[in-house]
Formats: C-alpha cells, sequence, structure tokens
C-alpha cells in the first residue's frame, strides 16, 4: 500500500505519518511539503492521500481536483485546522472522501482512517455533524427522490452501507461495470463526487438499512 501525506509543517508531518503507519503497518509512506512537490507524486498512484488545504505554493483543494480528475483510485484525505462550511464543503466538492481535523487526538484520527477498511468515510466527528446540519439546512428542494431510478436507489443504499462495487454487483446480481455506471449516474443526479456524500443523502432520502429503498405505503 502506498500512502502520501501532503503537509508543509515537519512536526505535524512527523506525527500524520506516525499514525498512519499504526494503522496501515508496513505501507510505503510518502511525503511531500508543497503542492508541487505531490503533483510530482502524483505521477505514482497511490491507495491513500492524507492533504492539508493550506499550502506553502496553493491550496490542497487544487490537489484533490487534479486526483478526482485523473480518475485515479487514490482515496483522498483532508488534514487540516479548518472546520468551517466552505471549508468542508469545497474540499467534499472537490472530491475529498474524509475530513479530518488535526485539533483531534492521534487515537481519534487512527480510529477514522481505520473505518476505510470498510468503506467508511474517514470523518472528525464534529465535521460529520456539521455536514448533516448543513444538507438539513441547505439541500435542494427537488422531489425526494431527486429522480433515481428504483435500481439507482438500491445502489445507492447499499453503497451508503459500505459496500465496495464488487459487493453491490454480487447483492443485485450485476456486472461490476453495470454497478459502476448506476454510481456514475447517481452521482450525477444528485450533484456528488463521493461515496462520503452519496451515505449523507441516502439518510436524507431515508434509505432502509436493507439495502432497499424508502418502504412506500
Amino acid at each position: 500500500m502506498r500512502i502520501l501525506v501532503v503537509e508543509d509543517i515537519a512536526e505535524t508531518r512527523r506525527w500524520l505519518c506516525a499514525i498512519v503507519e499504526e494503522v496501515f503497518g508496513g505501507a510505503q509512506i510518502l511525503q511531500a511539503e508543497t503542492l508541487r512537490q505531490a503533483r510530482v507524486l502524483l505521477e505514482q498512484p497511490q491507495d491513500l492521500a492524507l492533504i492539508d488545504l493550506g499550502l506553502p505554493d496553493g491550496s490542497g483543494l487544487d490537489l484533490l481536483r487534479q486526483i478526482r480528475d485523473s480518475r485515479a483510485a487514490t482515496i483522498c484525505v483532508v488534514t487540516t485546522v479548518l472546520g468551517d462550511d466552505a471549508s468542508v464543503v469545497g474540499a467534499l466538492s472537490a472530491g475529498a472522501q474524509g475530513y479530518l481535523l488535526k485539533e483531534n487526538p492521534a487515537s481519534l484520527l487512527a480510529h477514522q482512517l481505520r473505518q476505510i477498511h470498510l468503506g467508511l468515510p474517514a470523518l472528525s466527528p464534529s465535521i460529520a455533524r456539521r455536514i448533516m446540519e448543513h444538507f438539513s439546512l441547505t439541500g435542494p428542494s427537488a422531489p425526494p427522490t431527486h429522480g433515481l431510478t428504483d435500481r439507482e436507489t438500491e445502489v445507492l443504499a447499499l453503497i451508503s452501507r459500505g459496500l465496495r462495487n464488487s459487493e453491490v454487483a454480487r447483492e443485485l446480481g450485476l456486472a461490476e461495470t453495470t454497478v459502476a455506471s448506476y454510481i456514475k449516474s447517481i452521482y450525477g443526479k444528485l450533484g456528488i463526487s463521493s461515496r462520503a456524500e452519496a451515505s449523507w443523502h441516502a439518510t436524507r432520502l431515508g434509505l432502509n438499512r436493507d439495502g432497499m429503498g424508502p418502504r412506500r405505503g
């Protein structure tokens, strides 16, 4: 496993690398202090990237967009001190699949990073609450299903439970490529770009834990 840690403060970078080593023992950990260094390292595939938003030569948002647009399989988790709505929503829109605050203790960050293996987003608790509040106050007033088909609703419910594409395919008896196509359609209809956002929308739509859509009377 290859992991990139992008952080300009040396002490904080060492702290993050120690957490990563604890969680993903044996992983190859690469480090970058600047946006430019990170872009060079990203020329090689990375499984996970921890990205600070405030870098000396630019914004971590630019790096998130680069990874998203390249369609790389890299899981991107923001590690920052910025917990305001604009920073959180901006990062998620740019492709972040997790958001951790560096003010949290190492044990909490380690716990959140371990959830990645389960297909769950790595989110600091306070960030998860802010996101839920944001969507509850500013969510679109479109019809509850946002135009999703029954099959798309089923797929959304399953990925919100943390299932990977291959697991969703087995659950529904579909080809994995077909599942990927459904997810692309879901993202387009909901205006989202990550599984973390998909999970929050699934909650807002009242999807059931059994993988099916809202029950109809």
